[in-house]
C-alpha cells in the first residue's frame, strides 16, 4: 500500500490533469443521463397492472390519462377546445360528450350516466389520453402545452400533472440542494477540523467523484428523481469520513517523518487500508436495496454504491494530489481544533455503564412498537409537501388544485380503467358496468353500453367514438372513484371490482394509478423485510470476516439497528407520516454507514484489551473513537439537515431529516451504549474472538501505562 502511495505521490500532477479533464465527459453524460419521475414505472414487469398498461400502450396507442375541468363556459367553446386539444403532439384522444353525441341534442337528453360524467352544473369535463407513459418526456411536454392552450378556467389532473410540477420543483431546486449541503458542512469543518482551507480542499476532491458519479449514470439510461436529488448530498455525507481521516493520517505522518511526500506516501497506505474495510459497509448497505422488487431500489443502491466506491479511490488519489499541492496553505491556516481532549468524558461514561444499559433496554422496547408501526403514505399527490400544501406556491400546485376542481364538481379522486374482452356479449357488458356503479365510492362507470344499452348495435356510435373505447382484443371501461389512493377505502373498492371482472371475463385486467398503487403497498411491505434482513446480513457477513469475532458482528448490528430503530420509531409517536420508499432506504444507508462509528470503537477496543482490563481498554477506546466519530456525525448531520430543511419536495425533505436525525442517534448509541455493552459482555467477546484469548485473564494496567 506504502508503494501504491508513493506511485500517487510521483504522479500528483497528472493525477490533478486527468482529474480535471475527466470532469468533460462527467459534465456530458450526467446532462445526457433522463431523469424519471414516476414511481410507479418500478414496478416489476410481471404484474398485471403493469401487463395491462402495455396492453392500452400497444393496442389503444394509449398510455397517460387525465381529467381536465373547465368553469363556465359555453358548450362550443368546449367543443372548439377539445378539437384543439387533440391536435397537440402525443394525445391521441379527447373525449367529451360531443364526442358520442352531437351538441344539438340538448344533454337532457343524454342517458343520465353518460351527462353526469361529463356535467356538473356550470363545470364540464373532458378526458385525454396520450400517446406515451404517465412520466415520458413527450407527455410532460404535452401537459405544458395544454396549460399554454387552456385558459385560467381550465385545470389539468392526474398523474402526468404531478410528475410536470415535481419535475419543475425538483430542477429549480436541486442545485441549492448541493449549496446548501455544501454550506452546512463546510461549517461544521471549519469548526472540527484544524486547518480553515481543509474545508474547500475536501470538497474540492469530493465534488470531483461526485460529477464522476452522476456523469456515469448515463449508463444506466435514466435515473429516479430521488436518487439524482440525494445523490450528490449522500456522497458527500458519507465520503467525507475517508477525507477526514486521510488528513489525520498525513499531519501524524508529517510530525513523524518531516518529509511531506513521504508522509503522504505512508498516509495513503494508512487510508486505504482503514478505509476499505469502513467504506465496505456503507457500500453493502447500498447494495442491500438492489433486492427490492420495486427496482427503484436497484436504482438507489447502485447509484451511490458506485459513488461510495469513487469517493474512496478520489481520498486515495485526487484528494493526496490536492493537499500536496496546496501543503503550504493548509499549514499556514492551521488553527486549534473545537474539540478538546474527552479522556474525562469518556471515563465518566465507562463508570456509568450500568445507567446506559438500563436506558438501552427502556428504550429498546418502544423503539420496536414504533418501528414496526412507522406510518408511511403512497399517496403520490403528497409528495411536494405531505399535508402542507400551503407552503407550495400557486404555480407549483396546479395539478392539487385540479385535482380539488375534479372532486368537488364531479366527486372524482381517482380513475379506474378495465380492459375487458372485445367480444364480451352486450348484455354481459351492460350487466357488469351496472355492477361496477353499485360498488361503494364508485361515482360512474363509462364503457360503450354506457351510450349503447344492450339493445343497439355499435354502429349507432359516431365515426370515431368507437375506436376510443375499442381495440381490436380488448374494450375500454372507465370507472371513476370518490376515494383516495392508497386509502383502504379505495383498496377495498378495487377488490371489489376485481371480482366483478373476473366472474364475466377471466382474463379481464383492472389497471390505474389506483391498482398500481395497491400493488405497491404489497410489494413494498415484503420488500422492508427483505431488504432490512439482507443489509444486516452483509454487515454482519463483513465484520465477522474483518474482526475475526463471532460476538462482535451481533453487538455491533444491534447497537446500529437499536439507532435504527429508534430513529424509525419516533414518527410513529409524534404522528409524522413519511413517504413509503423512507423508512426503506433510512433503514440500511444508516446501518451501513454508521457502522463505521462502531467498528472503529471496537477495533482500537480489542487491539487495547490484548494487555489491558476491560475498563482501561474500553475508556481509551472511546476517548480515541469520540472525536472522530463526533466529526463524522455532525459532517453527515450538517450535509443532510440544510437540504430537509429548505426542500418543498416532501419526500426529498423527508429523507434528508431522517438520514440527519440517524446520524446523530447512531453518534449517541455508539458513544454511551456500546462501550456499556463491552463492559458487560466482555468476558464472552475475549472467548469468541480470534486473538484475544490472552487478554482473559485482564491484567490491569493503570491510565498511564496503556499499552498499544
Amino acid at each position: 500500500m506504502e508503494r501504491f502511495g508513493r506511485g500517487v505521490v510521483k504522479c500528483r500532477v497528472p493525477i490533478l490533469i486527468l482529474s480535471l479533464l475527466l470532469l468533460i465527459p462527467a459534465v456530458i453524460g450526467m446532462r445526457a443521463t433522463r431523469i424519471n419521475y414516476d414511481m410507479l414505472s418500478y414496478l416489476p414487469d410481471d404484474l398485471d397492472t403493469v401487463q395491462g398498461q402495455d396492453i392500452l400502450l400497444e393496442e389503444f396507442g394509449k398510455g397517460a390519462f387525465s381529467f381536465i375541468v373547465v368553469e363556465d363556459m359555453p358548450d362550443k367553446d368546449v367543443a372548439a377546445l377539445r378539437a384543439k386539444l387533440e391536435q397537440v403532439p402525443h394525445v391521441e384522444s379527447a373525449i367529451w360528450y360531443d364526442s358520442v353525441a352531437d351538441l344539438s341534442i340538448p344533454k337532457e337528453f343524454l342517458p343520465d350516466d353518460l351527462r353526469d360524467v361529463f356535467v356538473n352544473g356550470d363545470a364540464t369535463m373532458i378526458a385525454l389520453f396520450f400517446d406515451s407513459s404517465s412520466s415520458a418526456d413527450e407527455t410532460i411536454e404535452a401537459i405544458e402545452t395544454i396549460r399554454s392552450i387552456a385558459d385560467k378556467q381550465c385545470y389539468v389532473s392526474g398523474i402526468s400533472a404531478l410528475v410536470t410540477d415535481l419535475k419543475n420543483l425538483c430542477e429549480r431546486e436541486e442545485p441549492i440542494y448541493v449549496a446548501v449541503a455544501v454550506l452546512c458542512a463546510v461549517a461544521a469543518m471549519e469548526l472540527l477540523t484544524d486547518s480553515w482551507l481543509v474545508p474547500p480542499v475536501f470538497l474540492a476532491g469530493i465534488g470531483i467523484t461526485i460529477l464522476y458519479n452522476l456523469g456515469t449514470n448515463w449508463f444506466f439510461g435514466e435515473i429516479s428523481y430521488i436518487t439524482k436529488a440525494l445523490a450528490a448530498v449522500l456522497q458527500l455525507a458519507v465520503t467525507m469520513d475517508y477525507s477526514i481521516f486521510l488528513w489525520h493520517a498525513y499531519c501524524a505522518r508529517k510530525r513523524e517523518k518531516g518529509d511531506r511526500q513521504e508522509a503522504m506516501a505512508a498516509a495513503i497506505g494508512d487510508t486505504v487500508l482503514s478505509v476499505s474495510g469502513s467504506s465496505l459497509t456503507t457500500i453493502a448497505g447500498f447494495l442491500a436495496l438492489c433486492f427490492m422488487t420495486y427496482t427503484m431500489g436497484m436504482d438507489i443502491g447502485l447509484v451511490m454504491a458506485k459513488g461510495c466506491l469513487l469517493g474512496v479511490l478520489g481520498s486515495v488519489t485526487i484528494l493526496p494530489a490536492l493537499i500536496l499541492t496546496f501543503d503550504g496553505a493548509l499549514t499556514r491556516t492551521m488553527h486549534r481544533a473545537l474539540i478538546p481532549d474527552l479522556h474525562r468524558a469518556a471515563n465518566w461514561i465507562t463508570r456509568h455503564s450500568w445507567v446506559f444499559l438500563i436506558l438501552f433496554v427502556i428504550v429498546l422496547i418502544p423503539a420496536a412498537i414504533g418501528y414496526s408501526r412507522t406510518p408511511v403514505y403512497y399517496d403520490f399527490t403528497k409528495i411536494l409537501s405531505g399535508d402542507d400544501m400551503e407552503s407550495l406556491n400557486e404555480e407549483d400546485m396546479q395539478f392539487h388544485i385540479a385535482n380539488e376542481k375534479l372532486a368537488e364538481y364531479f366527486d372524482v379522486s381517482t380513475t379506474h380503467i378495465v380492459l375487458c374482452d372485445a367480444d364480451l356479449p352486450a348484455k354481459d357488458a351492460a350487466a357488469m358496468l351496472k355492477e361496477f356503479e353499485q360498488v361503494d365510492g364508485v361515482t360512474a362507470a363509462l364503457g360503450i353500453n354506457s351510450v349503447l344499452g344492450s339493445a343497439l348495435p355499435e354502429d349507432f356510435l359516431p365515426e370515431g367514438a368507437l375506436d376510443v373505447l375499442k381495440g381490436e382484443n380488448h374494450q375500454l371501461i372507465l370507472i371513476n372513484s370518490a376515494y383516495k389512493v392508497s386509502t383502504d377505502a379505495c383498496n377495498d373498492q378495487i377488490d371489489a371490482l376485481q371480482a366483478i371482472l373476473k366472474r364475466y371475463d377471466a382474463s379481464g385486467l383492472l389497471i390505474g394509478e389506483g391498482p398500481c398503487t395497491k400493488d405497491l403497498i404489497e410489494i413494498t411491505d415484503k420488500d422492508f423485510a427483505v431488504v432490512s434482513w439482507v443489509s444486516i446480513g452483509f454487515v454482519f457477513l463483513i465484520i465477522l470476516l474483518t474482526m475475526r469475532s463471532i460476538s462482535l458482528p451481533v453487538i455491533l448490528v444491534a447497537v446500529i439497528e437499536f439507532a435504527v430503530f429508534i430513529n424509525l420509531g419516533i414518527p410513529y409517536y409524534t404522528g409524522f407520516t413519511m413517504p413509503f420508499i423512507a423508512p426503506i432506504c433510512i433503514s440500511t444507508i444508516q446501518l451501513g454507514s454508521t457502522v463505521d462509528y462502531a467498528i472503529l470503537l471496537t477495533t482500537r477496543y480489542k487491539s487495547l484489551r490484548l494487555t489491558n482490563d476491560k475498563r482501561t481498554s474500553v475508556t481509551e477506546a472511546l476517548a480515541y473513537a469520540m472525536p472522530s466519530v463526533i466529526v463524522s456525525a455532525l459532517s453527515f448531520f450538517a450535509a443532510t439537515f440544510g437540504v430537509g430543511i429548505f426542500s418543498d419536495v416532501d419526500l426529498i425533505s423527508s429523507m434528508c431529516n431522517l438520514l440527519a436525525r440517524g446520524a446523530i442517534v447512531s453518534m449517541l448509541a455508539v458513544l454511551l451504549v456500546l462501550p456499556a455493552l463491552l463492559m458487560l459482555l466482555d468476558p464472552l467477546v475475549v472467548r469468541t474472538s480470534l486473538g484475544m484469548r490472552s487478554a482473559r485473564s485482564g491484567r490491569r494496567t493503570s491510565g498511564t501505562e496503556v499499552h498499544v
